[in-house]
């Protein structure tokens, strides 16, 4: 078993692993996973641990290696390593003591709403695109710049440390590049285009931290990354016992990568991954195309430090499987995730029942801060099933939102949509993303396809050189097809009442700057209570109405 092998770190928001492919075919080893710990210390707050995420990565590499031993495979053929990670997610620390100044604040983190109306008081007619013409994104909480400023405002150790020139800032994958090349003893600080390409701080077209953007988020560059490609010999691991001295060669964010993974390498090509969020790309091409259908431009890869970069352009939404994971942990409609499925299936549709899971807010196309999560069309009739069919089918409408929303920007439909992701191993909510869509909907036989696309940069980098990107053999690989079989009119239907409720879920939560009438004093409680509180006294309603007509 001497064949070159690539590992790839896989850190995102459920869990840190680690996972080893072969070169010469892209077949999957083996692997470790273990999942991390979100911190919800707030309404809207989301937060991890970062030396949670630094240790759990060391860990999964550890006893990866220690399986690949056991295989019989020679962990010396473990040629190099990339980095997939979660975007977004805005890390600063002491380069001294190497300790974090703060916690992660992870990508999906609303706490930032009010720094937004206080950067966008500031711009002509508060215009939240002000900005894509240098960075290709909306000014929204999404992104690390927000973040990064909220931290310089509301931290003193931040600002403390950065007056002191010991403040580094990173997102997950500089983070985890710095500690395991040496740390705080001559640890590299880099980042690669395609995460920088979401910290709003980077120049889309220059791929440099522009000196505009630095200003208008008050981010001194001193505690910036050096920006490199997505594939590339950066240096080598000091920190891993088993993988001590192999290099790392790719870093790029999870999606980017799944776009490269699941080989989407020519313009017009679609993926869509189903994780917490749900992240749709379009390969592009060579240039940039700035959106005006509230979807963002980012960089889909650049493999090689002399290679044009690919761009992509992209409709983020923030809530997929994390709301599977609500309905399981917060409502008790299910006892695990997987029974979601079974759930759903029980009853032909969803009886009317449309969900909005807009718990921190509507991401692309929308871009509504001020929405929250709504249920609608309770009734009677209505049980637990269709909530949970609703559940699975506001994920194939948001997809559906960000997919007319590409087919507008770049001019060209695309006749199937790629999928993967944990939720993609559900054939119910395929079936219905490819009703929903009306378009096959493609499913590989790996899913992994994050780590496949580290993986695949990682061994393409120069001075590495195991990897080939067999554009052609890709059509001969293992997938499943989902074929559309509902009637346009039945599609169209539904689409509409989805919008229904969509505007039904907007202006819960207003920004700083909109006057709040003062409402009259039979309507004042109902008025002041979150969209979480709409959601929850809609179950007890559709409960008790239950038990009345049992009665």
């Amino acid at each position: 078993m001497g064949d070159a092998l690539i590992g790839a770190i896989d850190q995102g928001t459920s869990s840190s692993r680690f996972l080893v492919f072969a070169a010469k075919n892209a077949e999957l080893i083996t692997f470790h996973q273990i999942p991390i710990h979100k911190k919800t210390p707030k309404e809207d707050w989301v937060e991890f641990d970062p030396e949670e995420l630094l240790h759990t990565a060391l860990e999964c590499m550890e006893k990866t290696m220690y399986h690949l031993q056991e295989m019989g495979y020679d962990p010396a053929n473990v040629k190099s390593v990339g980095i997939s990670n979660q975007r977004e997610t805005t890390i600063v620390w002491d380069k001294f003591t190497g300790k974090p100044l703060y916690n992660a604040i992870v990508w999906c983190d609303n706490r930032t709403v009010s720094t937004v109306d206080s950067l966008l008081a500031k711009v002509p007619g508060k215009d939240i695109n002000c900005l894509k013409g240098y960075c290709g994104l909306p000014v929204a909480p999404y992104f690390s710049a927000v973040k990064l400023s909220w931290l310089l405002q509301n931290v003193p150790e931040v600002r403390i440390a950065v007056d002191e020139e010991r403040c580094l800032f990173g997102t997950v994958d500089t983070w985890l590049l710095w500690n395991l090349t040496g740390g705080r003893n001559g640890g590299l600080h880099l980042t690669d285009v395609t995460n920088a390409s979401r910290t709003a701080l980077m120049n889309i077209e220059t791929l440099e931290w522009d000196p505009y953007l630095l200003r208008f988020f008050g981010v001194p560059k001193s505690i910036l990354p050096e920006i490199r490609s997505s594939s590339e010999i950066y240096g080598y691991i000091t920190l891993s016992h088993r993988l001590k001295g192999v290099p790392i060669s790719s870093m790029l964010g999870d999606q980017q990568a799944a776009l490269l993974g699941q080989m989407c390498v020519k313009r017009g090509q679609a993926k869509c991954t189903y994780g917490t969020g749900c992240f749709l790309l379009c390969n592009s091409g060579n240039k940039p195309i700035f959106s005006d259908k509230g979807l963002i431009t980012t960089i889909g890869y650049q493999l090689g430090k002399t290679k044009r970069p690919v761009y992509a352009i992209e409709g983020s939404v923030a809530v997929a499987g994390s709301s599977i994971r609500w309905l399981q942990k917060n409502m008790g409609i299910i006892k695990s995730e997987h029974e979601i499925e079974s759930l759903a299936a029980s009853v032909t549709d969803s009886g009317g029942v449309y969900f909005v899971p807009a718990f921190s807010g509507l991401y692309a196309p929308h871009w509504r801060t001020d929405a929250r999560g709504t249920i609608c069309g309770l009734t009677h009739y209505s049980t637990s099933a269709h909530i949970a069919r609703a559940t699975l089918e506001a994920v194939c409408y948001q997809t559906r939102d960000v997919l007319l929303a590409i087919n507008s920007d770049c001019g060209q439909e695309p006749t199937c949509l790629q999928v993967d992701g944990g939720m993609a191993a559900n054939n119910l909510l395929l079936q219905m993303q490819a009703d929903i869509l009306g378009i096959p909907v493609i499913r590989p036989s790996m899913c992994e396809t994050s780590a496949l696309g580290a993986a695949t940069a990682a061994g393409l980098a120069e001075g590495i050189n195991v990897w080939q990107l067999d554009v052609e053999n890709s059509a001969n690989l293992v997938t499943e097809t989902f074929q559309p079989s509902i009637l346009e009119e039945d599609r169209a239907r539904r689409y509409n009442k989805w919008h229904e409720a969509i505007k039904r879920s907007l202006g819960w939560v207003p920004s700083i700057d909109t006057p709040v009438s003062k409402p009259d004093s039979g309507r004042q409680l109902l008025s002041s209570l979150p969209g979480s509180w709409y959601i929850v006294s809609s179950l007890a309603l559709w409960m008790i109405s239950m038990v009345a007509a049992s009665q």
